[in-house]
């Protein structure tokens, strides 16, 4: 296994340190949260940085490297519903178009075919990313608020949820253009059109 690939599986276990931080009490263990995420978002940099610098890439990495980025980004998002910060409709979409893209990608290495990730679908994991950040700092800033500086109000939380409301909705939009991109795209791999002899 390369060292890309070691780093892809790596954020998988990062995932489940972030939970476990997340849903603990106390200001420390939401700022771990952060921190944990951000090392596991940092991976995903770094392994894509060093197969493309070592022409290392692999089809593991190709196929497993998106995997591991819905692993860590839908984990983060399940978290915050039962939470009650966003509403499930929002990750209900984005669950369905990440297990449609991962599917098709299942379907397209049958067929002996990867897909990698395109331009549209990064900027989806961006703006993804974007997201739980802020929600995340939203954790970070409340715990202190109400245990530390007595400053949190609902005024205060009002103001935060309707930008993570937007925030959100942005999200959505960006998950949901890049699925239609990759089956417009890939549209070949599931097509059932006759080839001319």
């Amino acid at each position: 296994m390369t060292l890309p690939d070691k780093l892809t599986v790596s954020r998988i276990f990062l995932t489940f340190i972030f939970m476990c931080f997340v849903f603990s009490h106390g200001v420390l263990a939401k700022a771990l949260a952060l921190f944990t995420f951000i090392l596991a978002s940092f991976t995903d940099f770094l392994d894509g940085f060093i197969a493309k610098k070592r022409n290392i890439s692999t089809d593991f990495g190709k196929l497993m490297d998106p995997i591991a980025d819905k692993i860590l980004v839908l984990a983060a998002f399940l978290a915050f519903v039962e939470m009650k910060l966003i509403p499930a409709w929002m990750v209900v979409i984005i669950i369905l178009r990440e297990i449609t893209i991962t599917g098709l990608r299942v379907f397209a290495l049958a067929r002996g075919k990867v897909i990698p990730a395109d331009e549209g679908g990064k900027q989806k994991m961006v703006s993804q990313v974007a997201a739980i950040l802020a929600i995340l700092l939203f954790l970070i800033f409340r715990e202190a608020g109400i245990e530390r500086f007595n400053f949190w109000n609902g005024t205060t939380e009002a103001v935060y949820k309707n930008a993570i409301w937007a925030l959100m909705l942005i999200t959505v939009a960006l998950t949901l253009i890049s699925g239609v991109s990759y089956l417009v795209k890939n549209k070949g791999v599931y097509s059932h059109q006759k080839t001319g002899r």
